[in-house]
């Protein structure tokens, strides 16, 4: 066996679809890399895709990638980089045939690979008579009981294909609904010859590809703290640079703007996590047990990472058509805007007959109000009927224009509904997917499984009595000494809170519990809340269960990804010792 190299240089150029353009060529000319990555999907991806590929049976993929690739893929190839990513979408193998073409009009010959085996939707009615029950993850509702007939149905596949693509010489690796970290730990299993039990260097590659999968938010983007970056406008993208035992430094090309911190890449870890075993299909890495150290000026070591063997099953992302919706905005001025938010809600009830004229609808004032005396009252209807929620709902609204509350206007109008998909996370036993390998050729490679056992999550802490930080305390936003980072997690949200020192620590996981967050989140007051704690990274992580509904397809909430409920969070007054607030007062 050849040795393994010392280390190996992997790049994100693609947090989502739609990221920066330039960031493929930003990261292939900017400085030394050895594989060049990109994260296309999300499970509203998969539902976009599936409507282009409506509009056209040879598309479904991210049409983004072939723009980059026009730019570098020449340069990867005189460079040796690998390129691997899951632009895929629903048709990995019409991405890869569509990079050919562009690649032979530029007198390139890259050896493309491309991954099969996690669309399960035409083995769907054959897995459910097998016994899968593709069963609702939050409800534990039975697919077949929903009476719904999915559009997407994709299994998230690990890592071990794109190693296998490696292995057999691709220059181009092209996946589908793999997970976001699978495009690290790939090849990083290839590149330091991994076997698949090798937990805790998996889990270190896991958390790699954690940290790198969303762009430049491990690089100061959407950063609590932002105000003390020198150059927090136009970041770099993050390179993780993954050593033999599974370890990594996270950093970024020299002379890009903004920075790559403890603290930056701590944001990064809490994002759209819930409990600390994080489960990929290869591995389960414990997140609590990572390690970060600043080494350097934009260089944060991370090491430590406990892994775990796989779970025995598969997450599976499942869309169906949820009907359709259309939303109105009334902007209310001046005085009384509670009285007059009532009246314009009974005006439009008057107007539609009322609550049960939709199959759903959702009146939601947004506050606070301004300093000018404005706040705005948001209305969503759903339906099967699409002209029920589109003329119907915009004449009704148009028709109380002269007879409604003082100073009334719309900023918001449409008599046209739009189609809306509904998510619906499962679970599949992991031996009923059996994705392959596909090189140009048409050669197929089986992908091995890892070993697997079965998996119980633990389950949340309570806040422990931690020894109280001594007084004097100050009412001031906790965002004065916690930094959050939220998002979303089909239907549920999350916020995980950070702060930088062992004292502001133990202050914060004795004193933010569930029904403190609760009274701190009056829309998470009815909801179920779960709490982890990660002391490694002085953090506290927060998942709120079912505050986005049936996702972000379907959230009727103005932020439906919840990526401003940690802000939220930070500007909430609560009384913090003195003693932390020195050092910032």
């Amino acid at each position: 066996m050849t040795q393994p190299r010392p280390s190996l240089r992997i790049a994100n150029c693609s947090g989502f679809y739609g990221d920066r353009p330039s960031a493929a060529r930003e990261m292939v000319e900017g400085g030394p890399i050895d594989v060049l990555t990109g994260d296309y999907l999300a499970e509203l991806t998969m539902l976009i895709l599936w409507k282009a590929r409506q509009r056209d049976p040879h598309g479904g993929y991210a049409v983004s990638f072939l723009a980059q690739m026009r730019e570098v893929l020449g340069s990867c190839l005189e460079r040796g980089i690998k390129v691997v990513v899951n632009a895929g979408g629903l048709n990995p193998a019409g991405l890869a045939a569509k990079l050919g073409e562009l690649a032979a009009l530029a007198g390139l010959a890259p050896k493309i690979a491309h991954l099969e085996g996690d669309d399960l939707l035409p083995r769907l009615a054959q897995l459910q008579a097998a016994g899968e029950e593709f069963a609702h993850m939050a409800t534990g509702q039975p697919l077949a009981d929903a009476e719904v007939r999915p559009v997407t149905a994709n299994a998230y596949l690990g890592a071990w294909g794109i190693t296998e693509a490696l292995r057999a010489g691709a220059d181009v690796v092209i996946c589908g609904r793999v997970t976001d970290a699978s495009l690290v730990v790939g090849p990083a299993a290839w590149a330091f010859y991994w076997a698949p039990d090798d937990w805790d260097r998996l889990a270190g590659a896991v958390t790699a590809g954690h940290i790198i999968e969303c762009g430049a938010q491990a690089t100061g983007g959407n950063y609590a703290f932002f105000t003390e970056l020198d150059r927090p406008v136009h970041p770099g993208f993050p390179i993780a640079e993954m050593y033999p035992d599974g370890s990594c430094v996270i950093t970024k090309h020299p002379g890009t703007g903004g920075a790559v911190t403890v603290d930056t890449v701590t944001a990064q870890l809490l994002y759209e996590t819930d409990r600390p075993s994080y489960a990929n299909p290869d591995v389960i890495a414990r997140f609590d047990t990572a390690r970060l150290a600043q080494e350097g000026p934009d260089r944060v070591r991370v090491d430590g990472v406990r892994g775990e063997p796989a779970p025995n099953t598969l997450k599976v992302c499942l869309n169906y058509q949820g009907g359709y919706r259309n939303t109105a905005t009334f902007v209310l001025t001046g005085l009384d805007l509670d009285a007059k938010a009532r009246f314009a809600e009974d005006a439009l009830l008057d107007a539609v007959g009322g609550r049960d004229a939709f199959a759903e609808l959702d009146i939601r004032l947004d506050g606070p109000y301004t300093s000018n005396g404005t706040a705005r009252l948001v209305v969503t209807a759903k339906d099967p009927d699409q002209r029920k929620v589109g003329r119907g709902l915009f004449t009704a609204i148009a028709g109380t224009g002269l007879s409604s509350y003082p100073g009334c206007y719309l900023e918001q109008a449409s008599p046209h509904a739009s189609e809306y998909g509904i998510y619906w996370p499962a679970l599949v036993s992991s031996d009923a997917v059996h994705p392959e390998v596909v090189l140009a050729e048409g050669t197929r490679i089986p992908v091995p499984r890892p070993p697997v056992r079965g998996y119980a999550a633990e389950q949340d802490v309570p806040a422990d009595p931690a020894p109280p930080v001594p007084g004097p305390y100050v009412s001031v936003p906790l965002g004065t000494v916690a930094g959050a980072r939220s998002g979303d997690k089909g239907g549920d949200a999350n916020v995980g809170l950070w702060v930088r020192d062992d004292l502001a620590y133990g202050w914060l996981r004795g004193h933010l519990d569930v029904e403190r967050l609760r009274q701190m989140l009056p829309e998470a007051a009815g909801l179920a809340i779960s709490r982890y704690e990660l002391p490694n990274l002085r953090a506290v992580n927060f998942v709120i269960h079912g505050l986005l509904g049936d996702g972000v397809a379907a959230a009727t909430r103005p932020d439906p990804q919840a990526k401003s409920l940690g802000e939220q969070l930070r500007a909430c007054p609560v009384d913090i010792p003195r003693a932390l607030l020195e050092p910032r007062i």
